[in-house]
């Protein structure tokens, strides 16, 4: 079996780093998690590409005569929040629909509730916090219309990020009850539920049987 080499995040062979990731959703998630996986990865290239944006629409505050606060805060965010969501909130749920941990998924669960907040936080727009939200973007039209039309475009960005982390969080918490459901279901009946007998009467081998029933479960919903 070849060696996995890691291959995120994909670096131009001039720079003297090397990606810190290993990733391939179609070797390494099950085909019932892997839409899932795939659009919270788009979310964070989307959360990725709206503090980008609000940087420029931070830089359109300054020229129109916003403060220089808020556009090195927009830079300092983006240098943080870009790496800092891909570690503390996609791995734990790349590594959860992977091999099934529960300590991921509640690390995923913990963090990407902190990065709902923050999402809400930025669409709203508090000024002096570096983000070009809806507070910040409505006041400045009165200061200067082209840097507020600039503004706008993150705003927007912001408010759909919120949006849509809470689709996705909604939408892994009801896979992560369902999935345990059938587990704990398969452990209290073991050979009784739907005539299912395990073919090792270990408990590490029992609980891994239930694994793989509770995950064909719960991909059917059923």
């Amino acid at each position: 079996m070849a060696e996995k080499v890691n291959n995120f995040p994909p670096l131009p062979k001039f720079i003297p780093l090397k990606p810190c990731f290993y990733q391939d959703f179609e070797a390494d998630i099950p085909p019932q998690h892997l839409s899932l996986t795939k659009r919270l990865y788009y979310l964070w290239m989307l959360n990725s590409v709206t503090l980008a944006v609000n940087l420029v629409g931070c830089l359109a505050w300054l020229i129109g005569g916003g403060g220089a606060t808020n556009f090195g805060l927009a830079f300092l965010w983006l240098i943080l929040f870009t790496p800092c969501s891909y570690v503390c909130w996609f791995r734990p749920i790349y590594k959860a629909f992977k091999t099934d941990s529960s300590f991921s998924f509640m690390a995923f669960f913990f963090t990407f509730m902190a990065q709902l907040v923050i999402s809400i936080i930025q669409a709203v727009g508090i000024p002096g916090w570096g983000v070009c939200g809806w507070i910040a973007t409505i006041s400045f039209f009165g200061t200067n219309i082209g840097s507020a039309v600039v503004m706008l475009i993150p705003t927007v960005m912001f408010t759909v990020v919120a949006v849509f982390s809470f689709i996705a969080l909604s939408m892994v918490t009801r896979g992560f009850r369902r999935l345990r459901r059938w587990w704990v279901k398969c452990l209290l009946h073991k050979h009784e539920d739907l005539n299912w007998v395990p073919q090792n009467p270990q408990p590490d081998m029992v609980a891994n049987d239930c694994n793989t029933m509770a995950r064909s479960r719960a991909e059917t919903g059923s």
